[in-house]
């Protein structure tokens, strides 16, 4: 099914029963917030508010928040698209006729997998000038550094070989006419950026606000640097894409958006963008980034604004990331012909958090493709990746947990690669974009038996002990036999050092000690908790670790400081007030 844009869609969300119309006023500072990320919580349908104070435009909200949502948004489960993709890719490396004919809709797909140009289009039916602040933009929380474009597409090209590249990068609005640009590491508006920047030019932009669902879906996507996100948009939609030249730029838009915003980021220009509530579930501090100067405003005669909003899982954004996951995954075959399947874990921020199953044909073959994937695009910012054998179900956490308490020996398991690049939003490390990474080899070994592990009775016994004598433990959960998440008050670290040590707990791989803050009893929360507060060089320990040569040597339990410590930013929480007013009105919004 094709969707020109955000409006289309959201007539037919409306009438399949999947959108609810707001008709109360509702306050972009944090009241959106608030309702939207609710509304995920219990599942309800995406939200069109019809009346936002400050604001004549209508505004759309968690669009993309269910399964069911995004597969309305592109005709089928977006595992089919991988599924195709992937089949079509390894019969056109060697293709035959009759292979080619066998995946004829493929090829189809492949053929109109272009944009189309025209002359105008309905996204520039009104030009106006920019006044940034007409339009329904959010503040989302308490210490954002002010309102946030938070669904704005920005497109760019290349100053020198003229490739196109659409992201997704969150906009704080300065004022009427200018914005930060947040292009973080590894992504490829930035590249355009720099390469521009050291030929001394500014750079042509356009943000497109209320695509396609395909090119949003595209434009989040992990998709190999220098493939066009418009092609592959109507590589999903099965028809060309209409772009057309901007009114005071020189670059393509998308033809049929709500709204577009044309302007240009000088080289050599930076401002202090932030802070933001970002999808680790804490704020992302104030850095210099480079300034969006808005030159016009083109829109749709009766537009509507798009929205979302990150915070601590879940969010919209798993929705969101879990289909580009579906769709690209498997090309991961392609580049490592022993890897099986990939699944990065929202309820860690994605980046966080990487298992992916092997088949081996020879020894430590798993570790030479994680060495692989971690050099490879986006791939590059996982922090903590998990190796499994094949057949092994990598989005089942408990299968997961699993195969590292029957598998995983840090002797000969554990590999620690400090001083590496890292996702611009962690903050762990206290270096923007630098941190440490670590990687957990949980295959089957041919080394002999799985790990015998101490019983698993007397590691609760001994767990439910420790919270009753130890003032520090607040309270246990052992997850799977394989991992104890310890709530703790003040420093972790002690903690943790105390209990590696402990040769009851011997039972076990793993011991997490989170913050008061995380709920234990939580899947969602206790992974959330735990990988988005430890840096994997500073904040691990191991009941025996000492160096032989310049080679460390690690054994015994596996200890991880995961409390929130002094110098990080503090997690997302909505002002009580905001509550209240949401808790008062919660009734009217569903009328």
């Amino acid at each position: 099914m094709q969707f020109p844009a955000l409006g289309e869609f959201v007539r037919f969300l409306e009438s399949v029963g999947e959108l609810h119309r707001v008709s109360v006023e509702v306050d972009p500072a944090f009241e959106i917030t608030e309702i939207a990320a609710r509304a995920v919580r219990e599942r309800k349908p995406a939200l069109l508010f019809e009346r936002v104070r400050g604001s004549r435009f209508p505004l759309a909200i968690n669009v993309y928040a269910s399964e069911r949502r995004i597969e309305l948004a592109l005709g089928k489960h977006p595992e089919e698209f991988g599924t195709e993709i992937i089949h079509f890719a390894e019969q056109a490396i060697s293709p035959k006729p009759f292979q080619l004919w066998k995946h004829r809709s493929v090829v189809r797909k492949a053929a109109v997998a272009r944009s189309r140009k025209i002359l105008g289009g309905v996204a520039q039916e009104i030009e106006e000038e920019p006044r940034l602040d007409t339009l329904p933009i959010q503040t989302c929380w308490p210490e954002d550094g002010g309102k946030f474009i938070t669904q704005g597409q920005v497109l760019t090209y290349d100053p020198l070989e003229g490739k196109r590249n659409v992201g997704m990068y969150r906009l704080h609005v300065f004022n009427e006419r200018t914005t930060g640009m947040h292009w973080q590491i590894q992504k490829g508006g930035g590249f355009h950026y720099r390469r521009a920047e050291r030929l001394g030019q500014d750079l042509e932009v356009a943000v497109a606000l209320g695509t396609d669902p395909a090119l949003l879906l595209a434009s989040i996507a992990a998709l190999p640097e220098g493939i066009d996100e418009v092609q592959f948009a109507s590589f999903l939609r099965g028809k060309p894409m209409a772009m057309t030249r901007g009114r005071k730029i020189s670059i393509q838009v998308p033809a049929q958006a709500e709204f577009i915003l044309e302007g240009i980021v000088p080289h050599n220009e930076r401002k202090m963008e932030g802070p933001f509530g970002d999808h680790f579930g804490h704020y992302s501090a104030a850095a210099p980034f480079p300034v969006f100067h808005v030159k016009t405003m083109t829109r749709r005669r009766y537009p509507i604004y798009p929205a979302t909003v990150v915070g601590i899982p879940p969010m919209e954004d798993k929705f969101l990331g879990d289909a580009t996951q579906h769709i690209l995954g498997p090309l991961a075959r392609l580049i490592h012909k022993e890897v099986r399947d990939v699944w990065a874990y929202y309820e860690a921020g994605f980046h966080n958090l990487l298992v992916v199953s092997v088949e081996e044909r020879y020894k430590k073959e798993a570790m030479k493709a994680a060495l692989g994937l971690l050099g490879t695009g986006q791939l590059s910012l996982t922090k903590c990746l998990v190796l499994v054998s094949a057949g092994v179900d990598v989005r089942n956490r408990a299968a997961v947990l699993h195969e590292i308490r029957s598998n995983y020996d840090p002797h000969f398991d554990f590999v620690l690669i400090p001083k590496v690049p890292l996702d611009t939003l962690d903050f762990t490390s206290y270096t923007m974009e630098l941190g440490s990474k670590m990687i957990l080899d949980a295959t089957r070994k041919s080394r002999g038996a799985p790990i015998a592990r101490r019983d698993v009775e007397s590691v609760r016994r001994t767990a439910d002990q420790t919270t009753s004598d130890d003032r520090r433990i607040l309270s246990t959960k052992l997850w799977h036999d394989c991992l104890l998440a310890v709530k703790v008050r003040g420093n972790g670290k002690d903690v943790i050092e105390s209990l590696v040590k402990r040769k009851e707990l011997a039972g076990i791989p793993m011991i997490a000690a989170v913050s008061s803050d995380v709920d234990i009893e939580d899947a969602t929360n206790t992974i959330w908790g735990i990988f988005t507060r430890f840096d994997c060089e500073r904040d691990i320990v191991f009941t025996r670790q000492e160096m032989i040569g310049i080679s460390p040597v690690y054994e015994g339990v596996m200890g991880i400081d995961a409390t929130w410590k002094r110098g990080y930013p503090n997690p997302l929480e909505m002002d009580s007030s905001i509550k209240k007013i949401v808790d008062e009105r919660w009734d009217t919004y569903w009328q």
